[in-house]
């Protein structure tokens, strides 16, 4: 299988020599690490091509490096019926460089792309309907982002005065960050709340 996979590699890459960078089996799998300014030329191929005929899209997600100069990766997972194989392909971008969207190609990556945008605050140029799909009206950052803070930047609640939910900046009370770190079954040197009548009645 891995021969066969590898051969469906070679071919693309002879053919999508411009926009293409590299195809490598791994774990079964074929990967192309694709330009991208040349992405939708390559999905166009992946999808038309007889030999390839990926016509169904799997999934499209992000992946952050922050050490990276291109920290975010775009990765596409398609499907061929006719080859009965999927194919995975990469592209790197930036914080501020929006990569051409896929719609046009593969409509089911609407809400595909929306979810990137959503998490990562990556860009799809040419979206038709790019806004937050995940996340709350008026949501500060991107969650999947490596830098983003794991409390987030506000909590949301219902205020009952106020009849109304209201955003206010995250509070962590002193209380639920004071840790013995010893294991619970070993117990603990205080009296847990709760055990007072047990501790007495020993002895």
């Amino acid at each position: 299988m891995q021969s066969g996979l590898q051969d469906i590699g070679d071919f693309i890459c002879s053919k999508m020599a411009s926009g293409v960078k590299t195809a490598t089996v791994e774990h079964d799998e074929l990967t192309l690490i694709a330009e991208r300014d040349e992405i939708l030329s390559v999905l166009k191929f992946l999808r038309d091509d007889p030999q390839c005929k990926f016509s169904c899209i799997i999934d499209l997600c992000g992946v952050d490096y922050p050490e990276r100069e291109n920290r975010f990766e775009v990765v596409y997972h398609l499907l061929s019926l006719k080859q009965n194989s999927r194919i995975r392909v990469k592209i790197e971008t930036d914080e501020d460089t929006p990569v051409p969207s896929s719609v046009s190609v593969y409509p089911g990556a609407l809400w595909l792309e929306r979810e990137a945008y959503d998490m990562y605050g990556i860009a799809f140029e040419g979206h038709p309907d790019l806004r937050r799909l995940l996340t709350d009206y008026g949501f500060q950052g991107y969650p999947l982002r490596k830098d983003f803070p794991t409390t987030g930047y506000v909590e949301v609640r219902y205020d009952e005065t106020q009849k109304r939910v209201v955003y206010e900046p995250v509070k962590l009370a002193q209380e639920f960050r004071d840790f013995d770190f010893q294991s619970p079954w070993e117990g603990t040197d205080y009296v847990l709340p709760g055990d007072e009548k047990a501790s007495e009645g020993e002895g």
